[in-house]
């Protein structure tokens, strides 16, 4: 018998009339014969709520405490989702991330699973029971409740997929698929229906938003077969993601354009040029438990040099002040700081076989006398930092150069 995994995100679950809908679609895939694992986020808006809650009674949360508080909104959710199951007919078990036994390691607020129990899982389903699990959440050593991050109930539907050697994990969400950049950015962005890990990956760490990044790692690591559908429409196939290139000739050799909006430079300008210079800065970046993005180190001259990253913009502040410590340190001249950058890149497998795609992408942003500030780029992607104020023009310009507009 089939057994699927499928994820509703906070809009699909937003008021009880969705819960409903999501109700009947799961008994609709129950009575073809499939098993059905279904995990839930919090109904939208919740677990925001409950932060500024939190927030209200301690400015700065103790993590194990705001997990607690933070895991209360799935826990709601698969409750209302189990009763509007049995209230149609389908029998249904609902499940906290600790009742499966989801082990995590201790880092509140943004733990990691280790592992999954899924033999109380496997009972029920052979039982005939519908599983209804609070993702983003799990229980560590302890006992203690954890919580996995933003978006970590893609996670949760993933780990549970690999776990269970689901058939299929379908991530359902407010968009019917993959696109080749945002449709509110750019009108004419197609849906794609298939699309590889390693693009996907790409795609989501640079800021699409329509998986989050640790899912896709966790399905291209485990062989989960990945699906995106929209959870308002009831026909369509969404987009598949998979191990393998498709092999098609008329394959297009950038699959979309991925932009992020959050981001921030800082540059130590006047620093000294000698061996260990990159570890003492981004050292302390990394000790503060700060993702760094992008990074330039320029042709030293008089003995020194400048030194550039990019980290999200929301750690802008902490950066600069950990930068000041490392300048007065080193002896470096200055620091100057810029939050008002983007970042925008192209993706594609078929960049590995057909050469001149950067310059193709630098003449189509030049054309337009949009500035590029850094340039990255790894085997299907290239990445620029360019003035925020240029992003949806470089992404339209993008978009059309590379062909996307048009039907493949």
């Amino acid at each position: 018998m089939a057994l699927i995994v499928q994820k509703y995100g906070g809009t699909s679950v937003g008021n009880p009339e969705r819960i409903r809908n999501v109700a009947r679609r799961v008994a609709r895939f129950q009575a073809q014969g499939r098993q059905v694992v279904v995990v839930v986020s919090a109904m939208s808006g919740e677990t925001n709520k409950l932060i500024a809650l939190a927030k209200e009674v301690q400015a700065n949360p103790d993590p194990r405490e705001l997990d607690m508080v933070m895991s209360t909104g799935e826990q709601v959710t698969i409750g209302l989702l189990a009763m509007a199951l049995k209230d149609i007919g389908c029998p249904a078990r609902s499940y906290t991330g600790g009742q499966v036994k989801v082990l995590t390691d201790a880092t509140f607020t943004k733990a990691r699973i280790l592992s999954i129990d899924e033999a109380n899982m496997r009972r029920d389903l052979d039982a005939g029971y519908v599983i209804v699990v609070a993702g983003f959440q799990g229980v560590d050593a302890e006992g203690n409740i954890t919580t996995l991050g933003r978006g970590g109930s893609d996670t949760s539907a993933v780990a549970l997929a690999a776990a269970l050697k689901a058939d299929e994990c379908q991530i359902y969400t407010d968009v019917d698929g993959v696109y080749t950049t945002d449709p509110r950015v750019v009108p004419e962005a197609r849906k794609l229906d298939a699309i590889t890990f390693e693009e996907m990956l790409e795609m989501a760490s640079l800021g699409s938003k329509v998986l989050q990044l640790r899912s896709v790692e966790f399905a291209g690591k485990y062989k989960v077969k990945l699906r995106v559908l929209s959870s308002f429409q009831d026909e369509g196939e969404g987009t598949l993601i998979t191990v393998e290139e498709e092999k098609n000739m008329e394959q297009p050799i950038i699959s979309g354009i991925a932009f992020n909006r959050d981001e921030a430079k800082l540059t130590m300008l006047g620093v000294p040029d000698k061996p260990g210079i990159a570890y003492q800065i981004l050292g302390a970046i990394a000790d503060a438990n700060i993702d760094v993005d992008m990074i330039i180190q320029n042709v030293g001259h008089d003995g020194t040099t400048d030194f550039s990253f990019t980290v999200n913009r929301g750690e802008f502040t902490k950066a600069t002040a950990i930068l000041e410590g490392v300048r007065e340190k080193l002896g470096a001249r200055e620091i100057t700081g810029d939050n008002k950058i983007c970042k925008v890149s192209a993706v594609g497998v078929g960049m590995r076989s057909h050469p001149g795609v950067a310059s193709q992408m630098f003449k189509a942003l030049a054309d337009e006398g949009i500035n590029i500030k850094m340039i990255s780029t790894s085997e299907i992607k290239i990445s620029v930092v360019l003035d925020e104020k240029y992003l949806e023009l470089a992404v339209r310009v993008l978009h059309r150069t590379f062909g996307l507009d048009q039907e493949v």
